[in-house]
């Protein structure tokens, strides 16, 4: 921080003056001139500290929940993971990858650290302890001691589900899954609650049409299988990944379904490969770009300017209307109005 000192001589004039001009004393009698040179020499001196702060070059400790395997499954977080990484390359920051096993001790050096992925409360706790500035990406465990980025779920699946009710369907299913962190404890997916808590006062919620596992391709080709065997087939499946939704595609072909005249589907990410899927994949796009050079920003905002506030940034999703959703004539009717 400038000191009043540096401000008088930056200014031309005394301390004393400085202090008084910029505790607003109102019995000094000063020209508007000096006033304003002492401000702007203040204003000129703090941007000049600021500057030399950004000439740091910052250690950022990266800690992913996702394993490369899992990333490969699931490119949501591969797409972030190399958002951050090129980020941090274009700055000149150097890069740490950190785990739920390191200590204070271990990341001495470290200015502070990006998480994505989902983690317990063991291992926030854990994150926590290490005194450092934090970023979480796609969770917001404390906003009281983390910064966060996080998608606006009630808005993109709200978004899903108007479109799919304005397309004529009534029989909504959901493919999705539940995080099982390393603690074994569970993590709720914010999709499943927000899809539950919009066709519920509609009156088109139906439990028989949800299924959960694993958000890997697999799993999605497995649980729409399960629906199809049970009898409980949709018209419409809103997937909780694109992954899942490649499952889906995979089972309804073999199941000698047409999409979307058969079955509709709607993926989550909008991953590279959803456009080239036979029918392209509708879905709605995350902004894994933005996310990863965004989080790498709040750290160098944290650290070089010394913010304690920490900050909340919720990135809207849009809707990439494709050719896997069709439009019904006429208003579906359920299993129990059918018989």
């Amino acid at each position: 921080m400038a000191t009043i000192k540096d401000i008088a001589a930056k200014a031309g004039v005394s301390i004393a003056t400085v202090s008084r001009v910029l505790n607003h004393d109102e019995k000094l009698n000063v020209m508007e001139e000096t006033k304003q040179r002492i401000f702007e020499a203040a204003e000129e001196l703090e941007y000049e500290v600021r500057e030399r702060r950004k000439k740091r070059r910052l250690k950022v400790g990266v800690f992913y929940s996702y394993s490369p395997a899992e990333e490969l499954e699931d490119p949501y977080y591969l797409c972030i993971r190399f958002a951050i990484e090129k980020e941090l390359e274009a700055r000149g920051y150097k890069k740490q990858v950190v785990s739920a096993g390191d200590t204070p001790e271990s990341l001495i050096g470290v200015d502070g650290v990006i998480c994505t992925g989902s983690f317990s409360k063991t291992v926030v706790e854990r994150i926590g302890s290490w005194g450092k500035p934090i970023v979480f990406i796609d969770t917001c465990p404390d906003l009281h001691r983390f910064d966060a980025i996080v998608i606006n779920f009630k808005q993109a699946v709200g978004d899903v589900l108007d479109y799919l009710t304005g397309c004529g369907h009534t029989r909504i299913g959901y493919i999705g899954g539940m995080e099982d962190v390393a603690t074994g404890e569970p993590v709720e997916d914010e999709r499943k609650k927000e899809f539950r808590e919009y066709l519920l006062p509609k009156g088109l919620f139906h439990p028989e049409y949800i299924k959960i596992g694993p958000y890997h391709a697999q799993w999605g080709y497995r649980l729409f299988r399960e629906l199809y065997q049970e009898g409980n087939l949709p018209t419409a499946v809103f997937t909780a990944n694109d992954s899942m939704a490649a499952g889906v595609y995979r089972a309804a072909f073999e199941l000698g379904l047409s999409i979307p005249e058969d079955i509709s589907i709607v993926g989550f990410n909008d991953i590279p490969t959803a456009k080239y899927m036979v029918p392209p994949l509708t879905t709605m796009r995350l902004y894994m770009d933005f996310m990863g050079e965004h989080a790498v920003r709040m750290i160098e905002d944290r650290v070089l300017n010394e913010r304690d506030i920490c900050i909340k940034v919720t990135v809207p999703a849009s809707l990439q209307i494709r050719n896997s959703v069709a439009r019904k004539q006429t208003e579906e009717k359920t299993p129990e109005e059918s018989g």
